[in-house]
């Protein structure tokens, strides 16, 4: 044997990898394990963007793999069974709990039907398993019903083991499991169905619920999350910057849809609407959140009020980040000490404009920044329903485990918003420090670095409050990767009736989006090939207005397609998820979701069109993707373990 040198370092941590691999012979049969699996192909990745709350329509794509568990049932059953019994079969699968329930008070269960319905789970789930080893498909189960679900898919109907099967099946009948096997087959069909989960970006704000869909994140087996602007204001909030829960609130109030705040984070508006009093006598014409020529009710009044109060607060708490922070250059967005409040009017960018509501009773004209007692009161009850919603706290803590302002994975590049640049497509200063002048990827790791510095250095610190105040700067400054706007004119469309004051113009990056060289050049930039793809959101692709989603010669893909109602009008679509198989890259456009009930009752699936983006040169193993990577680095480490023992530098750890 050759004589190889290990060094110090080496043979410690040779050592500590005893612990697991005692003997030559358990380091080599894993070892040949790890370059079996390197020849599996690679697991199915789907990628969604722009959820924006709207939790039925996303856990309904999560349960249905966004279409993929559809299309197996009808490749294995097409020609076998009606339309009507595979979509009882499909959305049984993808709400196993509540379609027996229905299923049963309509009396359609009985034995024939669960022996029945097991079969074609099974079927299903052994389509699902293919690629996978043993061991993957072991941890999809759940551990009471594991070793029975791998028994029965491992049947092998030869009639040497048919009475055995069918002695299993009428135990799991006469002691009442058939419901449980089925609702366990169908979790392992769906976690099976989707390897990998990237969620790109914008969770929060404007739909009902999307603490549920963070509930749900949070519990699936493999999954990441790229930042967006609307994920970064509720991390700042969560950090208890001031003025991110002052943007939370406001938001919040805007659409009506405080559900997500009061409800699933269990955070009370109760001191806004006491400080919403202050505009008792205050029509709040600008505030209203309809405006449809109705004459609004009194909780419609108090909204408007609340909406009034927040965007005050707002307005008070930006101008004093701002003042603290010059490099962001963003002093022309402090509007308040340019009102002329005797005369009710604002200066903008030097031109003078009328203002639509002069009432300004919290807003003192010397001191125009500063909150007053009550303001201060209100601010200081709202950071403690933000610190101790443990809910919240826990789920943002996920948000940062999980997630971060860009990912690299299988040669592809994940970000939420874009690159800025400048008009000659240059990358551009982001400014995450006074000094800096930092541009592309080194400065989006910067800005990562501070957002997280934000919510976990120590709270009193300066470091905690610069990155808090950072990360209500990725919310909407100029030269933030997550907005990809000069600036967000929230105060002007409230108060100026003048449209052009209202027009946020995008950043150069959206130029060039159309690009091929650009596109090519942030790969780069980033460490990736040509042959990556760049996988993004944040923008909504109207395509009634003609635009696609697929962009710069099929470098750059956009996959906001519109899950929030909000921005249906313009799509034409309701989503859509990126399916990247070992064999092609698909994307699939969803029509609008009725409802979970019609889903359960009327077997409602989402209308989807999938449509391929590019077939792959060869069928992608794992052995191709960044796991295959780590498996290859793997198995040079039990090879010098295999080594160190053959050689006698380590001695095998019998017993």
């Amino acid at each position: 044997m050759r004589d190889i040198q290990f060094t110090p370092s080496q043979i410690r941590y040779l050592k500590l990898l005893r612990r697991e691999y005692k003997t030559i012979q358990e380091a080599s049969a894993e070892l040949a394990h790890l370059r079996a699996i390197q020849k599996l192909p690679k697991g199915t990745e789907h990628f969604l963007s722009d959820l924006h709350g709207e939790h039925g329509a996303f856990l309904h794509m999560l349960h249905n793999a966004s279409g993929v568990i559809k299309r197996k049932i009808n490749d294995l059953y097409g020609n076998l069974l009606s339309t009507h019994e595979r979509d009882m079969l499909a959305t049984l699968i993808y709400y196993p709990d509540e379609k027996l329930a229905l299923l049963k008070r309509q009396n359609v269960v009985n034995n024939e039907w669960y022996r029945l319905t097991i079969y074609r789970l099974i079927e299903v789930c052994r389509v699902c398993s293919v690629k996978y080893t043993r061991k993957r498909v072991r941890n999809a189960m759940p551990k009471d019903m594991g070793a029975l679900i791998e028994e029965l898919m491992s049947a092998d109907n030869t009639p040497d083991k048919d009475g055995y099967y069918r002695e299993v099946m009428q135990s799991i009948l006469e002691t009442g499991q058939a419901d449980a096997l089925i609702i366990a087959f169908s979790r392992v069909i769906q976690a099976l169905a989707i390897d990998r989960l990237h969620i790109i970006g914008d969770i929060f704000d404007r739909g009902p619920r999307a603490d549920l869909i963070m509930d749900a994140l949070a519990e699936y087996h493999q999954v990441d999350i790229q930042w967006g602007n609307h994920d970064i204001v509720w991390m700042g909030a969560a950090a208890l910057s001031e003025v991110c829960i002052a943007q939370i609130i406001l938001t919040s109030v805007k659409y009506a849809n405080l559900e997500t705040l009061e409800i699933g984070y269990g955070i009370s508006l109760r001191p806004l609407a006491t400080l919403a009093n202050c505009y008792i006598d205050d029509p709040c014409d600008a505030f209203h959140t309809k405006d449809n020529g109705e004459e609004l009710h009194e909780d419609e009044m108090e909204l408007a009020r609340m909406h009034k109060a927040a965007a005050i607060l707002q307005f008070k708490l930006e101008g004093q980040l701002i003042q603290r922070h010059p490099e962001y250059d963003m002093e022309q967005r402090r509007l308040l000490h340019r009102i002329d409040y005797e005369n009710k009017t604002v200066e903008i960018d030097g031109q003078v404009y009328p203002l639509k509501d002069g009432s300004f009773p919290t807003i003192d004209p010397a001191d125009p920044y500063a909150l007053t007692s009550l303001e201060r009161e209100v601010m200081d009850k709202l950071v403690l329903e933000f610190a101790h919603s443990e809910k919240l706290q826990r789920h943002v803590q996920f948000l940062y485990s999980a997630g971060g302002m860009y990912l690299r994975c299988n040669g592809n590049l994940l970000y939420h918003g874009c690159i800025p640049m400048e008009e000659d497509g240059t990358f551009a200063v982001i400014p995450v420090s006074a000094q800096s002048d930092l541009r592309g990827r080194a400065a989006i790791d910067a800005a990562d670095k501070l957002a997280r510095q934000g919510f976990f250095a120590p709270l009193g610190q300066k470091k905690r409050q610069d990155g808090q105040d950072f990360m209500w700067y990725l919310w909407c400054g100029a030269n933030s990767p997550l907005f990809g706007k000069d600036k967000m004119a929230t105060f002007e469309r409230y108060l100026v009736t003048d449209k052009k004051t209202h027009e946020e113009n995008k950043n150069s990056y959206y130029k060039f989006q159309n690009d091929e060289a650009t596109a090519l050049r942030i790969l780069s930039e980033f460490g990736l090939s040509e042959n990556g793809f760049i996988i993004n959101g944040h923008v909504p692709v109207k395509l009634a207005l003609g635009e696609r989603p697929v962009r710069a010669g099929g470098r750059l893909l956009v996959i906001d397609g519109g899950m929030s109602r909000a921005y249906q009008p313009v799509t034409g679509i309701a989503g859509y998820t990126l399916i990247f198989t070992s064999h092609e890259l698909n994307l699939v456009a969803h029509q609008p979701f009725e409802s979970t009930a019609a889903a359960i009752s009327s077997e409602q699936d989402i209308h989807s069109v999938q449509s391929l983006v590019k077939s792959m040169p060869r069928r992608l193993l794992i052995e191709d993707t960044d796991d295959g990577e780590d498996l290859r680095d793997r198995i040079e480490d039990l090879m010098a373990l295999i080594t160190a023992y053959r050689s006698g530098v380590i001695k095998e750890a019998r017993g």
